[in-house]
Parts: C-alpha cells; sequence; structure tokens
C-alpha cells in the first residue's frame, strides 16, 4: 500500500541527509521526497511516498518522531488530500510536428518553457497517472531529457469558505 507522510522539521543543515539515512539504514523504500520551506522560515516540510503496509508506515512513523529536529508527522494518506508533481521534458521537436506537441500540451494544461528549431521543453503539474499518461504520449517524438520532483501534498481544507468576488468551490474530483 502507498502512504503518503508529511513531516514538519526544523529548517536546519543535515536535516535531509539524518531522515534519509535513517530510513536507508533500516531498508525502508522511499517511493518519493519533496522538501521545501513552508510558511514559517524556521520549518521546512518532508513529503514522503512509502511503500508498504501499515507495520511499515508505523516503523517508519516512530523512527522519525524520534529524530530530535523532526517537529511533526503526519499520514495524510488516509486524509482528503491534493497530491502534485512537477515535470519538465525535452522532446525532439521538427517543424512538422510542433503543432501537435502544443495541442497536447495544452491538453495536459501544460506550458511550452523554451523552444529551439529542433526541440521543444514543456512543464507539466499534476498527478502521478497525468505526468505518466503525457510521459507516453511524448514517447513517439522522442524525449530527450526529463526530471522529475517528488510529490508534494496537502491536506484540503475541511471547510471552504466563500470569499467575495471568488468563484463557488469546484467539485474536488473534477479539478483532479
Amino acid at each position: 500500500m502507498r502512504h503518503v507522510l508529511s513531516a514538519l522539521v526544523q529548517n536546519v543543515p543535515g536535516v535531509l541527509a539524518h531522515v534519509a539515512g535513517m530510513l536507508a539504514s533500516r531498508g525502508y523504500n522511499i517511493d518519493s521526497l519533496a522538501v521545501g520551506e513552508t510558511e514559517s522560515p524556521d520549518l521546512s516540510r518532508m513529503t514522503f511516498v512509502i511503500v508498504g503496509d501499515e507495520a511499515v508506515l508505523d516503523q517508519v512513523r516512530k523512527q522519525l518522531e524520534k529524530i530530535v529536529t523532526v517537529v511533526r508527522v503526519d499520514d495524510i494518506s488516509a486524509q482528503d488530500y491534493v497530491e502534485r508533481d512537477l515535470m519538465l521534458i525535452k522532446v525532439e521537436a521538427p517543424e512538422g510536428s510542433r503543432s501537435e506537441i502544443r495541442e497536447l500540451t495544452s491538453i495536459f494544461r501544460g506550458r511550452v518553457v523554451d523552444v529551439s528549431p529542433t526541440e521543444m521543453v514543456i512543464e507539466l503539474s499534476g498527478q502521478e497517472k497525468k505526468i505518466e499518461a503525457f510521459i507516453d504520449l511524448m514517447r513517439p517524438f522522442g524525449i530527450l531529457e526529463l526530471v522529475r520532483t517528488g510529490r508534494i501534498a496537502m491536506v484540503r481544507s475541511i471547510t471552504r469558505p466563500m470569499v467575495k468576488g471568488m468563484s463557488p468551490p469546484i467539485d474536488h474530483l473534477a479539478a483532479q
């Protein structure tokens, strides 16, 4: 089973190495890992995707919580959450194929971020299955280079108040 963990950690040098080293030394496989700043300059958020049963998840949480620089660990996979990956992909784009590549990019709500006489770089964000589907469609054109971030995730708001001038909240299943 796939679990998404969100760990709030102190924003100090060596935290990532300490956490990754602890997980590796105990033989846990990290499917995805992303680290970034939070709304507080003193804290960073680490988002892990761990594959394993409940016993593995419980052990990973316990081990993470023992680390002094880890402030809090939440298993958000049991909650209603939003997750995204980001990808940059460079594809061969000779003159005759550019319009088709642009059209596919538009359908997937991506952006062309760089163009050369023979190549295009496309930025795409979304759920893993969306990214994978786009990669499959780009293979026939020729993928020259590809880079992806780790997964990031955030628990959805329980209540979604209306803000004056904003549209009503969209259905969360349709938005993914």
